[in-house]
């Protein structure tokens, strides 16, 4: 299961999708909204994406997981639109005979997702908003 949604992620329907009666180990990374970033109070966060790349990279990331490290199933499910405190942008699951490869391979993705992946995320606050790494990209 590799999508982008723009509603409440299920959860439940992710990890079931990497249940395998040969894995001795599922791990499972829910990235979900802070109410703080940098000092300031975040009230809620926006996800954009260009969905077509953004999926091909999160399959592409999918595939290098399962050559580089002995899983039985990957899914990530991320979410774009608006996210409240509190609930997931992103979900990972990966399942494994046993758990050191699913923590390993879970990290990889959830590391190379957010690096590389074109979603992009806009913090509010009380008094305005900011798109993150934005800041970073034009320091140069």
């Amino acid at each position: 299961m590799i999508s982008i949604v723009e509603t409440t992620i299920d959860t439940d329907a992710v990890l079931r999708s990497v249940e395998d009666p040969a894995a001795g180990g599922i791990d499972l990374f829910i990235g979900t909204t802070r109410n703080h970033s940098s000092g300031k109070d975040v009230v809620y966060l926006e996800y954009e994406a260009y969905r077509p790349m953004a999926l091909r990279q999160m399959e592409e990331i999918a595939a290098h997981v399962d050559r580089s490290w002995e899983i039985k199933h990957i899914s990530m499910v991320h979410r774009i639109g608006r996210v409240e405190i509190g609930e997931a942008s992103v979900v990972i699951a990966v399942s494994s005979v046993h758990r050191k490869e699913a923590f390993e391979a879970c990290r990889h993705a959830i590391d190379v997702l957010k690096r590389d992946v074109p979603i992009w995320k806009k913090e509010f606050f009380a008094g305005g908003s900011v798109w993150v790494g934005a800041q970073e990209r034009h320091k140069k």
